[in-house]
């Protein structure tokens, strides 16, 4: 396969798409983009001409039927993933989508068995980008007995991305397109679950602040489907608990961090600084100090190559790292999990129970 040419179509050519997907597939030697789908013919023409790509299409069907195409990369919202997947991996395409894996748990599990179901063909999600540059300084540190017993993990993602009440309904706030993805919970639990163990039981509380917004493709005031301000409580598996806190209507006092404290040390990894701090009795360290900043040494930091792996799995079978879609599962529950709980009052058990049989592994 690594000689051959491996043509890719895209559904979907949005910001993403084309900030990285394109720039990534067009670095590789014998990977060509031989058609585009956008959400409007203007737009798909648009991108053909910028990018010089030579077939377009006015349906996504019409790409994932498309017998000269080998694999799919899925740039929509979360409301077309799953069905986009599940009709490519049928047509014998491998499959690369964009994060959140899908609308709600139920579509993840349909998506990952008919992952199980076609195990010759790659199927990857895009990856959360927050701790990759340290994410093998973090595992080292951990695996060598840095924090101890891990006790508590406390998760923050503030920001004022919707603070302002005048700023338009956006389709992350669209129940209908984004499901239960809420703010920026799911991919910072990603990142998380690289490094901890998955929740086991949740407890949450969600609010809108700002409750309606007017849609900018209508010019009506409507009520916005998703949440912009979020508090769960989790139990770990092991024992350990944890607390997230997001908001996106924080203006002032912005982070993004993942706090780790053991019985031995404790890790901060500042995810908008792409910096770790850490203290550790282990390594000599008396309780009560201050964190000192951890290097990620230039050789150790990894950077993205999402496109890269999705190609290099598909040449030598080599197995997904970030994120296959057993990962993107567990994310999606955990997600559903939370509007559960908050929705009822009441906490939720993880894996959830009409799962519990094809609980995520790691895919092989």
């Amino acid at each position: 396969m690594a000689a051959q040419v491996l043509r890719v179509g895209l559904i979907g050519a949005g910001a993403n798409t084309r900030l990285r997907h394109i720039p990534g597939l067009r670095s590789l030697p014998n990977v060509e983009i031989v058609a585009v789908c956008n959400r409007r013919a203007s737009s798909t023409q648009a991108v053909a001409r910028e990018y010089g790509i030579p077939r377009t299409y006015e349906h996504w069907e019409q790409v994932v039927a498309d017998p000269d195409i080998d694999a799919i990369v899925i740039g929509t919202w979360p409301y077309l993933h799953c069905p986009i997947t599940l009709r490519a991996l049928d047509a014998g395409k491998h499959v690369l989508t964009e994060a959140r894996l899908s609308l709600n748990a139920a579509e993840a599990h349909r998506m990952w068995a008919a992952a199980r179901q076609h195990p010759q063909l790659v199927t990857q999600v895009v990856p959360s980008p927050f701790g990759l540059k340290g994410h093998d300084v973090m595992r080292e540190l951990i695996e060598g007995g840095y924090l101890g017993q891990l006790r508590e993990v406390y998760v923050t993602g503030l920001n004022g991305a919707l603070a302002d009440p005048a700023a338009p309904l956006s389709w992350r706030q669209d129940a209908a397109l984004s499901g239960y993805n809420m703010l920026t919970l799911g991919i910072v639990h990603e990142t998380l679950l690289r490094w901890v163990p998955p929740p086991v039981r949740v407890l949450a509380q969600v609010h809108a602040f700002i409750p309606s917004r007017i849609d900018p493709e209508s010019g009506v005031r409507r009520a916005v489907g998703t949440p912009d301000s979020v508090q769960v409580l989790a139990i770990l598996e092991g024992g350990a608990r944890a607390v997230y806190q997001f908001s996106g209507v924080t203006p002032f006092g912005q982070s993004m961090g993942i706090r780790l404290y053991g019985s031995e040390g404790c890790l901060y990894y500042d995810l908008a600084a792409d910096r770790i701090w850490g203290a550790s009795q282990r390594r000599g360290a008396k309780p009560g100090v201050e964190l000192e900043e951890i290097p990620i040494p230039p050789e150790r930091a990894r950077g993205w190559r999402v496109e890269a792996e999705f190609v290099e799995a598909i040449r030598t079978g080599r197995p997904v790292e970030l994120t296959p879609f057993s990962a993107a599962v567990a994310y999606m529950e955990f997600t559903e999990a939370v509007a559960r709980s908050a929705q009822t009052g009441r906490p939720i058990e993880l894996p959830l129970r009409e799962f519990a049989e094809a609980s995520p592994a790691e895919d092989g």
